[in-house]
């Protein structure tokens, strides 16, 4: 007999029955319940509202189960709907009447609250984990090409030169906010439902502080029909992690690019790389095209949570089963994704002489000529129009600004002198953007530095 069934007449239908269940995927919540269970119970007992001894046997009961099922010893029921009513029907089952007094002054509906925002903050903390290890690497290739000179781009044309290590350092600021934000939702969440009961809490002395407290909540939710009809804490964290799978999405394309004959800047290693069924020279970048594609999942799980709660009334509806799915799946999506591709990143080899070689053409020092010529006295918009009709000169000739003459120089400006070849070159374009933020050798050292802070503080704080 269903836990709830003292008001019905009739068996529930067999496809009610597993259209209303969800232990298929909620199975993955039994830490979280049967320590919320715990919390809820010490809490009982403390206050009279069940015996003490009640309260110790029901305890007891519950690591119990844990124990067993960590041990692969139990077996869940469809019958019970979900993994809240299949671990009190266990714990009744062994232990008697006094199982069915834990679920005395609680709802399922604070109980399921109380469980998935524990599991949400446990997933949470193993995310910014894998990010962390993810920033390590980017550190350790920003460290090793420091001066490995490469176009930057801008609508995907040559634009001005840069470095492989300030291109790892942008990828590993963006990664820094998607830790903060992540931080920013568990700040938020961390205050806890349980003892809202169904929407009004409990005719009870329920002490919510004490079950905070013992949950490692900061402090209970301030409105009980809040705690049981919101998910909002959900959506945030779907939405830092869709946030997060743009970021490795957009670098899983650049690998893809970078990695083609067309550019050659790096190479994957044959173990993160796949091969063709017909075609026997190919090396397929399959590992980040797959990184690429699952980003959509996980904005799928957003828009899904998102469609779901945006027309339900106070407080707890049904639909909001539809919480946990795309809520895992995300979790799933994020939690394979980032390893591999972080295991991906570290052994790939960056070819500097390509990237060096592709730097010097596209007249990605243009915008350096000019500087020249501003910082000899000349308004930057004449200096503009000067190098202009420059590159227009060397695309008819098939030269670049580098192999001009002097005397090409001097044709359409006389301020150009010999030390304009020092000017022109790559590592004098890099090195002399100090400004802070910037890809010279020293500003990318400071920013690094940020960085390895940063995760230094995270991993130690």
């Amino acid at each position: 007999m269903k836990l709830w069934a003292g008001r019905f007449q009739k068996e529930t239908d067999a496809l009610v029955n597993d259209f209303n269940s969800s232990i298929s995927f909620d199975a993955r919540m039994y830490r979280e319940d049967i320590t919320g269970s715990i919390a809820h119970a010490a809490m009982l007992g403390r206050q009279g509202i069940i015996k003490e001894h009640e309260a110790e046997k029901i305890i007891d009961g519950l690591k119990a189960i844990l124990a067993d099922i960590e041990a692969g010893q139990v077996e869940f029921s469809l019958e019970n709907e979900d993994i809240h009513m299949n671990i009190e029907t266990i714990l009744t089952q062994r232990i008697g009447d006094t199982g069915k007094r834990l679920h005395t002054a609680r709802s399922r509906n604070d109980q399921v609250a109380v469980d998935f925002r524990m599991y949400v903050r446990k997933e949470i903390q193993a995310i910014i984990g894998l990010i962390l290890d993810l920033e390590k690497v980017l550190v350790r290739k920003a460290e090793a090409n420091l001066d490995t000179v490469m176009p930057g781009y801008t609508h995907l044309q040559r634009a001005q030169p840069t470095t492989f290590a300030h291109a790892m350092m942008a990828y590993a600021n963006m990664f820094k906010r998607d830790v903060t934000r992540l931080e920013d939702c568990l700040a938020r969440m961390d205050e806890c439902p349980l003892g809202a009961g169904a929407l009004a809490t409990s005719t009870y002395p329920v002490d919510r502080f004490q079950t905070a407290q013992a949950l490692g909540f900061s402090k209970p939710t301030d409105n009980s029909l809040d705690s049981v009809s919101d998910r909002d804490f959900a959506l945030e964290f779907l939405s830092a992690c869709s946030i997060l799978m743009m970021h490795l999405s957009r670098f899983s394309e650049e690998i893809i690019l970078w990695c083609s004959w067309e550019f050659k800047f790096v190479e994957l290693d044959d173990a993160y790389s796949t091969g063709s069924s017909i075609m026997p020279q190919k090396k397929n970048p399959d590992v980040a095209e797959l990184l690429r594609g699952k980003t959509g999942r996980v904005y799928g799980s957003l828009i899904t949570l998102l469609t779901v709660m945006k027309g339900l009334p106070l407080a707890y509806n049904k639909d909001m089963q539809e919480d946990k799915e795309c809520v895992f799946d995300a979790i799933d999506t994020v939690e394979l994704c980032l390893p591999v591709f972080t295991a991906m990143l570290d052994t790939l080899a960056v070819r500097k002489e390509n990237m060096r070689r592709a730097a010097a053409g596209g007249f990605i020092n243009a915008t350096d000529c000019a500087d020249y010529l501003v910082k000899k006295g000349m308004p930057f918009r004449e200096a503009y129009l000067i190098v202009g009709r420059l590159v227009s000169q060397c695309i008819r000739a098939g030269e670049t600004l580098d192999t001009l003459s002097l005397k090409d120089f001097k044709a359409v400006s006389k301020v150009f002198d010999e030390d304009v070849y020092q000017a022109l070159e790559l590592r004098t374009c890099v090195n002399g953007r100090k400004v802070c933020g910037g890809p010279a050798a020293d500003s990318v050292r400071v920013q690094i530095g940020h960085i390895r802070e940063f995760v230094e503080t995270r991993r130690h704080g």
